[in-house]
């Protein structure tokens, strides 16, 4: 095992990227575990891929690939390496295999799971059809491939308008997410039927929450994702996915912003903008921070946990997620 100082010199340069948000104190807890996942990716062909969610360690330090639900999903597909690491939750893991059946795909935590993923299954699906025939199913990407397999076509909050618009119908039902659908509705003519799911995260957030955040922060700009009520968006300067906030700030850069959506994101922004001031009331997503450094290095030395997709499910849901890509 390497020196602790020799690790340390060997990181220097990946702990510098999140020096704003990580203190030193914390490094040398880390070190070890980037120092060995970076040598145990050349050694695997592995690549890591890093939803905007992870924490600052995962995402700036070893993940090759990062991006919202969406960015991911392309990137898997132009993926040359043998072995794929999902930073993220289990949906996210599935999709990264649908898109990559000859690939292995390892999620470092089977118990990364999804609320929104969880409020619907295969059964809830096939009952929609009969309640509403022949009117098309959208499904967010939070769902299993399971659900994917019975919709028509999937969704990320960041195209969910323009998916349902490019059905050219009058009616759709969208699942699970209820906010992201009355959300869209809100700037569609197209009539959403919503399903009760709703993320855990998200949720939380309060229209008051919002105005007090103005009141105690002059200046304050609030970016909020849609998954939020839509009285929290109502209340918000701007709404969209994670990459759009990301790149909301990158090219507008307020002086003092708000990110209404998980805890990491925030930190992951600011250690790309470390002259700007970042409010961070946020709610953590439990499921997210159940992938670590530790897990993911023991993912890549034991070629733990394999994920896999029985091929019936699997024909239907990748059809499903490449219409969404197809857009």
């Amino acid at each position: 095992m390497s020196d602790l100082s020799d690790v340390l010199a060997r990181t220097a340069p990946l702990y510098e990227r999140v020096r704003g948000v990580v203190p030193p104190i914390e490094w040398p807890s880390f070190a070890g575990d980037v120092d060995a996942i970076l040598d145990l990716k050349r050694r695997r062909n592995a690549v890591i891929l890093a939803h905007n969610y992870q924490t600052p360690e995962i995402f700036h330090c070893v993940a090759d690939l990062v991006g919202d639900s969406l960015a991911l999903a392309r990137m898997a597909m132009n993926v040359d390496a043998e072995t794929i690491v999902l930073a993220g939750v289990h949906f996210m893991a599935e999709t990264a295999k649908l898109l990559n059946p000859d690939k292995t795909v390892l999620i470092p935590d089977l118990e990364a799971g999804c609320s929104l993923a969880e409020s619907v299954t295969p059964e809830d699906v096939r009952l929609l059809r009969q309640r509403y025939p022949g009117v098309p199913i959208v499904t967010y990407v939070n769902t299993s491939a399971a659900v994917k397999a019975e919709s028509d076509i999937c969704c990320t909050s960041g195209n969910a308008r323009a998916v349902v618009e490019s059905l050219g119908v009058d009616r759709v039902i969208m699942i699970p997410d209820e906010y992201l659908a009355r959300n869209v509705a809100a700037e569609t003519h197209v009539d959403i039927i919503a399903w009760k799911g709703r993320c855990e995260v998200h949720e939380r957030f309060t229209a008051a929450e919002v105005r007090q955040l103005r009141e105690d922060h002059a200046g304050l700009v609030v970016l909020a994702h849609p998954e939020c009520p839509p009285e929290v968006l109502a209340e918000a300067d701007f709404s969209g996915s994670t990459a759009v906030m990301s790149d909301y700030v990158a090219r507008r850069r307020p002086s003092r912003v708000v990110l209404l959506t998980e805890c990491s994101m925030s930190d992951n922004v600011a250690a790309l903008h470390p002259d700007i001031e970042f409010v961070r009331p946020c709610n953590l997503c439990p499921h997210m921070k159940r992938i670590t450094l530790a897990n993911i290095r023991a993912a890549l030395e034991e070629n733990r946990h394999v994920v896999t997709v029985d091929s019936a499910i699997a024909e239907r849901a990748r059809l499903s997620v490449q219409r969404m890509l197809d857009i």
